[in-house]
């Protein structure tokens, strides 16, 4: 919106024209997103907390999170809000993947709302059934993968790159459709996984999302593209004003997510950060990037997966307890240290991710 103004305002006072820099933007972007976060959050906490919206705690679990029962959850929320708010404000809204994003991030964060309402609000403790949320997440995930696909204006659109290759793209066709879904839903539940420990997730999802944001502005720009032999989206690099309100709200949210944590983000916030990641993916063309920054989240994902089946093909358990962070703590690993620990882990990802760039 004040991207608009101040393409108007350029026209009568030439001060207004730094606003067409998407650099500016993106700036501007994260210090709206923080600032959002760190002076509505007090304010949700407080209302969460009156609203007896706290965390229902399992005792099969670590005994050290029993003293977590009660802390207020569904904070999530509050990211949304200043994700969308600062987007709003300094996105070029005529972008369409703008909208994209925007759209699937608020559909899986409505159906995370869903689930953390009904069971810590109303007691329920199957939250929303299973075969809803995954009704749902799949209508957001198929329509934006059909979208995309209906929408793409070049070839390289609907192509898959492998990194570490020069020109090296595999021709998807119409099953550009399924891999996208399953890239935007997987993503979302492996965030949702991963949310189990203060801070946890919250940090991998802001270092992901800021190399997606800088992979955005280099996909988006022609010159950069062809240097880096990477895919060239046009109108892509509008995404980094998305990345970087998605960095302020999330280092905002950390401020009081962090051991010991205040608030919790629920799945209202894990399902729809875990999308937004999967989606601009998708959008950039750096979906196999995405799995090995994200590589935390594929970790915990592949730990409940082989749990479940290890238990059910032979009665015996491979991990402590899954998610995998919950193992290292029955382990006897201070809380603080499986979070930095797996931080760390994220950081080195991330690095590897965007050394993809240029080592091709």
């Amino acid at each position: 919106m004040l991207y608009w103004l101040a393409d108007y305002m350029q026209d009568h006072l030439r001060f207004f024209s730094v606003f067409q820099y998407l650099s500016l933007r993106a700036i501007l972007g994260v210090l709206t997103a923080l600032g959002i976060s760190l002076l509505l959050g007090p304010w949700v906490i407080r209302r969460l907390n009156e609203m007896r919206i706290g965390q229902a705690v399992r005792t099969d679990g670590p005994q050290s999170h029993l003293s977590k029962s009660g802390t207020p959850t569904m904070g999530g929320a509050l990211i949304l809000t200043a994700i969308f708010i600062s987007t709003l404000l300094w996105a070029d809204l005529s972008n369409r993947y703008i909208w994209v994003v925007m759209i699937v991030t608020l559909v899986f964060g409505a159906v995370g709302w869903v689930d953390d309402y009904r069971k810590v609000a109303l007691r329920d403790s199957r939250g929303l059934p299973g075969r809803w949320k995954y009704f749902w997440q799949s209508v957001a995930g198929l329509g934006a993968a059909i979208f995309l696909y209906v929408t793409a204006s070049s070839p390289v659109e609907t192509q898959l790159f492998i990194p570490f290759f020069k020109n090296v793209a595999l021709e998807m066709g119409i099953f550009y459709v399924v891999f996208t879904y399953f890239v935007i839903v997987g993503t979302s539940n492996a965030v949702n996984l991963t949310d189990g420990l203060d801070g946890l997730a919250i940090m991998p999802t802001v270092m992901v999302g800021a190399a997606l944001g800088l992979i955005a502005y280099l996909s988006g720009n022609v010159k950069f593209a062809q240097y880096l032999q990477i895919a060239y989206v046009a109108g892509a690099g509008e995404l980094v004003v998305f990345c970087c309100a998605l960095i302020g709200a999330g280092l905002g949210f950390l401020w009081f997510n962090t051991y010991p944590a205040q608030v919790f983000m629920g799945d209202v916030g894990a399902l729809a950060l875990g999308a937004a990641l999967g989606v601009m993916a998708v959008i950039i063309r750096h979906e196999i990037v995405l799995f090995i920054m994200g590589g935390i989240f594929v970790l915990e994902t592949v730990s409940v997966i082989l749990q479940v089946a290890s238990f059910k093909l032979t009665g015996r358990r491979i991990f402590r307890m899954a998610p995998i962070h919950h193992h290292f703590e029955l382990k006897g690993w201070p809380e603080p240290r499986v979070i930095v620990r797996f931080w760390i882990i994220s950081v080195v990802l991330v690095l590897i991710g965007l050394a993809t760039l240029k080592l091709r």
